[in-house]
């Protein structure tokens, strides 16, 4: 679904069951899974690297859906724990050096960097792969396995 089509079926690409029909998208889709299974949240095309989205998932809350220049998608709850807002998908993406977690998995492609979201109003840092607050270890936001079709 492009931007023209999103406005065209109104502010949100998400019906309020939380998900649009893979028939909606023109293009590639990036979906989520949750109890029930795998849902569509945005066509590929609506993210630009480097920024994210706000997207409306099945169980009404909202998530924040990013893909940075490799092409890895990240899906982590939109609200912000330090202030309650629903700002995540409005942050800016960067990566944190020496992270020995990512070190030891290189299958997440960041060779010892951790990918993460800076929240645009206290700028707290929150990890794109666990959510986890690098700023304060005992805050976190909700990830969700994601994948593109």
């Amino acid at each position: 679904m492009t931007a023209t089509t999103r406005e065209a079926h109104g502010a949100n690409a998400a019906s309020a069951q939380g998900s649009v029909t893979a028939a909606e998208f023109d293009g590639p889709r990036v979906e989520v899974r949750d109890d029930q299974g795998w849902f569509t949240v945005c066509g590929l095309d609506d993210l630009t690297p480097g920024r994210g989205v706000a997207a409306l998932l099945r169980d009404g809350s909202q998530a924040a859906v990013f893909v940075d220049r490799a092409g890895r998608t990240y899906v982590i709850g939109n609200r912000d724990p330090f202030t309650g807002a629903y700002v995540l998908s409005r942050g800016l993406l960067g990566s944190a050096p020496g992270d020995p977690a990512a070190t030891e998995a290189p299958e997440t492609g960041h060779s010892g960097s951790t990918p993460f979201v800076a929240s645009p109003l206290l700028k707290q840092r929150f990890d794109l792969r666990t959510g986890r607050c690098l700023d304060d270890g005992t805050v976190s936001v909700p990830v969700f396995r994601s994948r593109t079709r």
